[in-house]
């Protein structure tokens, strides 16, 4: 049986007269995901695009503004041939009109865990050989980590895969502190691929040597054990008052590691006017964050001390960058974790987004795999990805970033593939008015989801079980060859033929293809991945011979690998690449910005939306977790993820008290709503939420409902707020949300999610 590689996994495939009948998981998998499994029944369900569509309006009328009627207007299914056309006609006009940085390429990823068949890999390079395109620049994920901790560490996304290992935190460390919790269910998913999943054995085998973990979260179950840790609940989007109480503690308690802040650190005198409060006048004591946070000052002084008698663990969860001034939590942990001194060390100091991802903690040895290259972009303009919304709403407006001002480019054309926009945007109902704005949207994708349906040229792609591709990432020690394991359904191509044939009719196809097929391609991509892992001393077999044995594993290193062992060993042979060369507790560049939100070092600044200023009409706090069975919006179709819903809508988890005082009982639908929107839901009541707080999990197909708008599926993301966490890196602050719950008394409506639009016949 062929093997396949996905973002949540490696399974073998099973076939029947050329047909997908289901998967099975990867023999070398202990601790596999479900996820995948539903791949298989989706490939020819009623939701798949099966011809290339273009909206009745836009084939009627021509490109322009829509006013409403992109999520409306029915389809007319049309050939390849014409496809092209229409495709290469509307790039050649916006281009020539309005210059290529009209074009926004937004496409975001998650289409394929393939080396080759990396949808946004190749619209990319396509672009990039007419002019290029408008671009965005960091992730929903953790963008305000992405800008903040460089100027204090130096990079983030490199550390990533450098994490100490789990081996070495079951050897070595005796207390691991996880804010924002440790949800090990995240951690199904390696972007890239996944061989082995690593994240529960490496946890279980940590607490069976004896290593303590606090969960440190409005919600005791997002770290799961064998038996319940300690949790200690507060606020959402309080975390930044808590370290900062937890770093002036150890400060008064003269528990701080003053030589390792001499030696490896920079601006502590800084910081330590700040918690002192002669800066600003407030002590950041643990009193002052008792009345912040809801934990009481005892409590977090009890921490303090016990964090710095033990060799402790600082584990800081990506979800907290998603909030209003998400950049503050990062910077205040990597501060306490070197008020502990004990960053560099085996089993203690810094963490970021353990159990998030499968591949961090994971031991591998990064081999330098080749890519499908994407030439250059001849256009400068760029936004950050989460201010998709303000660009199209506000051409020509001025926006800050990372301490320079820029300018919205006036987007005609957005181009995207493999992605989902109305999955991970925040305020859905603001985006879809953005969304009218351009002349023309193209999609390419293989199922009929919300972006689909609002797109003005939808283009039928291929899934990963109906191409050839290699699974590799530098993440992850597994190789998979990826055989075709079934044809495409209906006329489905793979994203290079797509944009092969576009490239045929703008003349640029020599400059896409460079004279090979996809399959030469993918060749061509393991010979050079070959002949790099040479350079390191790694022999990778030929290419057929990889098709043969169906996987390849790199051996593991013998060392585990210590995040910042080298720097503690000699900061001045592996100096930080920081300005100073140290760890920036105070940011000299970064205090020049003068943004009032963000200065030289951690603050706390108050959100807009909290439980700390919550109003009569919307009194709880929404949170909003990645979900359990699927990957974002993937396969959200199938069985795997319509058995964690609750009616047919997304689960709303709520406390008890707060549910009794609504008159809501469990398996209720409820309608969950604020100024910005609603969706309906269905009540989970549990104790594992703190009072005041209700928990939803994104990814539900957007179905917002003609009449009322809101979403009757249940998208969180129609309640979530549409602003940058501060100047300083304009990142999404989803998590920053008041809501209120009530009892939905009407009929439960039907949903529509998975439904393809209507079509209408050509003439």
């Amino acid at each position: 049986m062929p093997l396949t590689s996905m973002h949540w996994g490696t399974y073998q495939v099973v076939t029947s007269d050329g047909r997908v009948t289901g998967l099975t998981p990867f023999a070398e998998d202990r601790d596999p995901s479900p996820i995948g499994l539903s791949l298989p029944e989706l490939l020819d369900h009623p939701a798949r695009i099966r011809r290339p569509a273009v909206r009745r309006g836009w084939l009627d009328h021509g490109p322009g503004p829509a006013d409403g009627a992109r999520g409306t207007d029915p389809f007319v299914e049309i050939g390849w041939d014409e496809a092209e056309r229409l495709v290469a006609a509307e790039l050649d006009r916006v281009r020539k009109e309005h210059g290529n940085s009209a074009i926004y390429a937004g496409s975001y990823g998650w289409a394929s865990a393939g080396r080759f068949h990396h949808a946004q890999s190749q619209i990319h390079r396509f672009l990039n050989c007419i002019g290029g395109y408008t671009r965005s620049v960091n992730t929903y994920s953790y963008a305000a980590a992405e800008v903040i901790v460089p100027h204090v560490l130096g990079s983030f996304t490199r550390l990533l895969r450098q994490h100490t290992s789990w081996t070495s935190l079951a050897a070595h460390c005796e207390l691991f502190v996880a804010f924002g919790g440790l949800a090990l269910g995240n951690g199904q998913m390696g972007n890239g691929g996944t061989g082995r999943h690593i994240q529960r054995e490496g946890y279980e085998a940590a607490v069976a040597a004896g290593v303590e973990f606090i969960n440190i979260s409005p919600r005791a179950l997002d770290l799961e054990a064998p038996a319940p840790p300690r949790t200690i609940r507060l606020r959402p989007t309080s975390d930044t008052a808590l370290i900062l109480a937890l770093c002036r503690t150890l400060r008064a308690e003269g528990l701080a590691d003053e030589p390792f802040l001499a030696r490896y650190t920079v601006g502590y005198d800084r910081f330590a006017a700040y918690l002192d409060g002669e800066t600003d006048g407030i002590c950041k004591d643990a009193h002052w964050a008792s009345s912040l946070t809801g934990v009481p000052a005892a409590e977090i002084v009890a921490l303090a001390c016990q964090m710095a008698s033990k060799r402790t663990m600082v584990s800081i969860s990506w979800s907290l960058t998603r909030q209003q001034y998400g950049e503050q939590p990062f910077w205040a942990a990597i501060s306490l974790a070197a008020m502990l001194g004990q960053i560099g060390t085996p089993g203690g100091g810094i963490g970021f987004g353990y159990a998030i991802a499968n591949y961090v903690g994971n031991n591998v040895d990064p081999m330098p795999y080749a890519a499908l290259p994407q030439g250059k972009n001849s256009v400068s303009d760029f936004i950050p990805v989460a201010r998709v919304s303000d660009m199209l709403l506000t051409p020509g407006a001025s926006f800050d970033y990372n301490g320079r001002r820029y300018t919205y480019p006036d987007v005609r054309l957005v181009y995207w593939a493999g992605g989902n926009p109305f999955h991970h945007h925040q305020d859905l109902n603001r985006l879809q008015h953005a969304w009218q704005r351009p002349d023309t949207i193209i999609m390419h994708d293989w199922c009929w989801n919300a972006s689909a349906k609002r797109a003005d040229i939808v283009l039928p792609c291929t899934t990963m079980l109906e191409r050839t591709d290699i699974g590799m990432t530098r993440r992850d020690p597994y190789i998979i060859s990826m055989t075709k394991a079934a044809e495409p359904v209906g006329e489905a191509r793979d994203d290079y033929d797509i944009l092969a044939g576009i490239a045929r009719v703008m003349g640029c196809e020599d400059r896409f293809c460079e004279g090979r097929t996809a399959e030469e391609w993918v060749r061509h991509l393991w010979d050079q991945s070959r002949r790099r892992a040479a350079g390191r001393g790694v022999e990778l077999p030929d290419y057929d011979g990889l098709v043969a044995a169906e996987y390849h594993r790199i051996d593991t290193p013998s060392e585990e690998p210590v995040l910042f062992a080298d720097f503690r060993a000699d900061p001045e042979a592996n100096p930080l690449p920081t300005p100073s060369g140290l760890i920036e507790l105070f940011s000299e560049t970064v205090a020049a910005y003068g943004y009032a939100d963000c200065h030289g070092h951690a603050t706390w600044n108050e959100p807009d939306e909290w439980l700390g200023s919550v109003t009569a009409s919307h009194p709880l706090h929404l949170l909003c977790k990645q979900p359990r069975n699927k990957l974002h919006s993937q396969l959200d179709p199938g069985a795997h993820a319509a058995r964690a819903k609750v009616g047919g809508h997304e689960a709303v988890e709520i406390n008890p008290d707060d549910a009794a005082s609504r008159g809501i009982n469990d398996g209720d639908i409820v309608m969950v709503s604020n100024d910005r929107g609603a969706c309906l839901g269905g009540a989970v009541i549990t104790p594992e939420v703190m009072p005041g707080v209700v928990m939803m999990s994104t990814g539900a197909w957007f179905d917002p409902c003609p009449e009322t708008g809101f979403c009757r599926h249940g998208n969180p993301n129609i309640l979530s707020s549409d602003s940058g966490t501060s100047p300083l890196s304009q990142g999404p602050a989803a998590h920053s949300c008041l809501v209120e719950v009530t009892r939905y008394e009407g009929d439960n409506p039907p949903r529509e999610a998975f439904r393809p639009p209507a079509f209408t016949p050509r003439d």
